[in-house]
């Protein structure tokens, strides 16, 4: 193509690039692809990639993958950190599952705790959650201090002041002296000492009110609007809207939740001076193995425990899924 420039002399303009092209031609053009990395560029950025992710690896392989290997060869050992380790196969499960009372007592308190501190945890985190959830002033503030027990909750000083709370000079019995009634020492009285600690964990219910907090805001509005316009009445909405539509989190939080009461040990540590008592009626699956492994330096049997215990979260775990598929709905209209 030939044009005149000012002085009169032909000229032969440029043929235009493919980029200038795209930007004549409009939205038809061809798309300008950028240029493709050479396989040098591309194994620079792949050995870049993996430099970033070794910290993750080694902490993986050294905190978590090797520990969990070792516990497992230990597990069907007698070693007690002082000798070699000597083979027995599968002696220490043996001994576990037929001849130790201590392991069934264990069990047992730790299943009462889980069976019992679980919903009546996940119970108060969701009625408080529903009352955070109105528009109220100073709701900021409100939700900080509910949410603090969740923080201090799982502490040694806690756990201290727990054990003088309900001891026979404690608070609580200060308060029940005011209305006439002479309160037990609860922490002394194989009775109530379990309860006093499923009160605690109960009142760690900061966390799950939390995530509960989090799904009431994500149902929509309509739906509650819809059903008031309807007449249903603020149970009705809350059994057939809300309850429904939240199932998703009250499975997190039960799985959740229950996985953290299974390894529960400060407050039966602290609350009964490391023993467990009285009676045995604090003596957690934790404290048991703990026993086993820093008192009697029996690391082959605690090792043994600590893989059951394994076995029996991953088993309460596999029943929490399966039955899901019954009860937790999905706003796809999925289980």
């Amino acid at each position: 193509m030939s044009t005149s420039s000012t002085s009169g002399a032909p000229t032969v303009a440029s043929e235009p690039s493919q980029r200038d092209r795209a930007r004549v031609d409009g939205p038809g053009a061809e798309e300008v692809r950028p240029p493709r990395r050479t396989p040098r560029r591309r194994r620079s950025a792949t050995v870049a990639g993996y430099l970033f992710l070794l910290p993750w690896f080694l902490g993986l392989f050294t905190l978590v993958l090797g520990p969990m290997a070792a516990s497992a060869y230990l597990s069907f050992t007698e070693y007690d950190l002082f000798t070699d380790a000597q083979w027995v196969g599968l002696g220490n499960y043996t001994e576990i599952l037929t001849d130790d009372e201590d392991f069934r007592q264990s069990v047992g308190v730790t299943f009462t705790y889980v069976l019992v501190s679980v919903p009546l945890r996940l119970i108060v985190a969701l009625s408080l959650a529903i009352v955070m959830n109105r528009a109220m002033r100073g709701m900021t503030f409100y939700r900080s201090v509910l949410y603090l027990p969740s923080l201090l909750g799982g502490s040694v000083g806690i756990a201290v002041l727990w054990r003088q709370l309900f001891g026979r000079e404690g608070t609580v019995n200060d308060l029940l002296g005011l209305v006439g009634i002479q309160g037990p020492n609860w922490i002394a009285d194989p009775d109530y000492s379990l309860m006093t600690i499923i009160v605690l964990a109960v009142w760690q219910f900061g966390s799950p009110m939390i995530i509960f907090l989090a799904g009431l805001r994500n149902i929509p509005a309509d739906l509650i609007e819809a059903a008031y316009v309807d007449g249903a009445g603020a149970l009705r909405r809350f059994f057939s809207i809300t309850l429904p539509l939240l199932t998703p989190i009250v499975f997190f939080n039960l799985v959740m939740q229950t996985i953290v009461a299974f390894q529960a040990f400060t407050p039966s540590f602290i609350i009964s001076n490391g023993t467990g008592g009285p009676v045995g009626s604090t003596l957690f699956y934790t404290l048991y193995l703990y026993q086993r492994a820093f008192t009697e330096f029996e690391m082959g049997y605690a090792s043994a425990l600590a893989w059951i215990l394994v076995a029996i979260i991953a088993m309460f775990t596999a029943v929490a899924f399966l039955s899901s598929k019954r009860w937790v709905f999905y706003a796809d209209g999925g289980r």
